[in-house]
């Protein structure tokens, strides 16, 4: 980790935490980091927010790909489109985007939840999917068997699935297309071995195991190996449990009862200790080092449920190794939010989804007003924390949320979704470095 990297102000009534020294983020999109979050510029004019909602670095540019003036599947509502991924080999790579839309029982018009795709050459948006029955869908990852897995963020599901009544909690499904056509679904199935759980984050390694979280105060970590590669309907669901009670360190990865799991993972898990880390959100898997964005984690005291949150990493080796690769307080400054009398420091506060770029970078969007996107660099030093964390972009719209950030076929364009925007108005975005970007605009 260089500690070099990042400065914090002497009083708490300066506007932003400042670089040491002028930084050039080197790679695929190459940047210099904005110098704070977009307190002095949150509006809520709704002419900025549907046009250029995000402070981004000298060079980008941002656009609107999809909006509720092009889909809106919940007319009254907020949209709410959450995490994306967009089809990565075939025939089609990289011309549709997926969705999937976090809508909860109770909304005056609720229809279920969906999972809509974008066709990235004709601009067109759809309704892929939709069941009454599914509640707050969020998390969203494309196999490498060519299905999608989607899941419910649900602690407590109030709409049972009819293939899987007795559970608890959220459900994780398949999407089977038809063969050669990634915008036609074939079958959807759920699977009850991924556990019943509030989920969100879901990755996959190169032997197929497939790694999920609940989302919860007390969340576990989980990772399920299946009987057969690419075939989800059965196997065995582990926890992370790190050795010695404490949340870093060597752990390892421990089995559950499967019948258990398919009721209540959550419970299955804390029979057998697993650590239990403060709200797992995303997942992301770079190389052999597994990423999870922990919203409220309290890094230096464990029993806090409101703490800034942090990034974990876990060595995904014979006996994983778990660490904190981003801490507030380490490698990143705390934020300080801004008061009558203060302007705030800009800092690390309540992370939510993550990507990475194919140079290997952890891209972090947090849920947080403001929400800024950061940028943390590998660990080349082997200390177990990001060697430097760099702000990207900030969201002049204070109400709203980025989520769902990816980086698809371009490895200069991110793609960002912004939920609960001030304006009613959800909408998928890009950013991106004309310079580099192969996109057309």
């Amino acid at each position: 980790m260089n500690k070099s990297t990042w400065a914090l102000p002497v009083c708490a009534v300066l506007t932003t935490w400042v670089y040491a020294e002028a930084v050039l983020v080197d790679g695929l999109m190459s940047f210099k980091p904005i110098t704070a979050s977009a307190y002095e510029q949150t509006t809520t004019d709704p002419f900025i927010l549907n046009s250029e909602p995000w402070v981004i670095p000298k060079g980008f540019t941002q656009h609107i790909i999809s909006d509720e003036r092009h889909l809106d599947i919940y007319p009254g509502a907020n949209d709410l489109p959450d995490m994306n991924t967009v089809n990565e080999t075939g025939k089609y790579a990289g011309r549709y985007l997926y969705r999937t839309h976090e809508v909860r029982p109770g909304l005056g018009s609720y229809a279920g939840g969906a999972v809509s795709i974008v066709d990235l050459e004709t601009g067109k948006a759809s309704v892929l999917a939709q069941r009454a029955d599914w509640e707050a869908l969020d998390g969203l990852v494309w196999t490498p068997w060519q299905t999608l897995l989607f899941a419910e963020e649900m602690i407590a599901a109030v709409l049972p699935d009819p293939d899987a009544p007795n559970a608890e909690s959220g459900m994780l499904y398949e999407m089977i297309f038809v063969q050669d056509d990634p915008a036609t679904v074939a079958a959807i199935k759920v699977r009850p071995m991924l556990g019943s759980l509030s989920h969100e984050g879901i990755e996959i390694d190169d032997e197929g195991n497939v790694y999920v979280i609940d989302e919860t105060e007390t969340g576990s970590i989980y990772k399920f190996v299946p009987d057969v590669y690419g075939d989800l309907s059965s196997g065995q669901l582990y926890a992370l449990r790190v050795k010695n009670g404490i949340k870093t360190g060597v752990a390892e990865w421990v089995a559950l009862d499967m019948n258990q799991v398919q009721t209540n993972a959550r419970i299955a898990a804390q029979a057998v200790g697993a650590t239990s880390f403060c709200r797992p959100e995303d997942l992301e898997r770079i190389k052999h080092t597994l990423f999870a964005a922990l919203t409220c984690e309290d890094a230096t005291d464990p029993s806090n449920s409101n703490g800034p949150g942090a990034i974990l990493s876990i060595k995904m080796t014979s006996a994983p190794v778990v660490s904190y690769f981003v801490q507030p307080g380490v490698n990143v400054p705390y934020e300080v939010r801004p008061t009558k009398t203060t302007t705030g420091i800009t800092g690390f506060m309540r992370p939510d989804n993550l990507t990475s770029s194919s140079d290997g970078k952890l891209w972090i969007v947090e849920d947080n007003e403001n929400s800024d996107i950061w940028v943390a660099l590998p660990d080349e030093d082997g200390d177990g924390f990001s060697d430097g964390v760099y702000l990207f972009a900030s969201l002049k719209d204070a109400a709203a949320e980025g989520t769902g950030i990816y980086f698809g076929k371009d490895p200069h364009t991110l793609f960002v979704n912004i939920q609960h925007s001030g304006t009613g108005n959800d909408k998928t975005m890009i950013i991106t470095n004309k310079r580099l970007s192969r996109v057309e605009e």
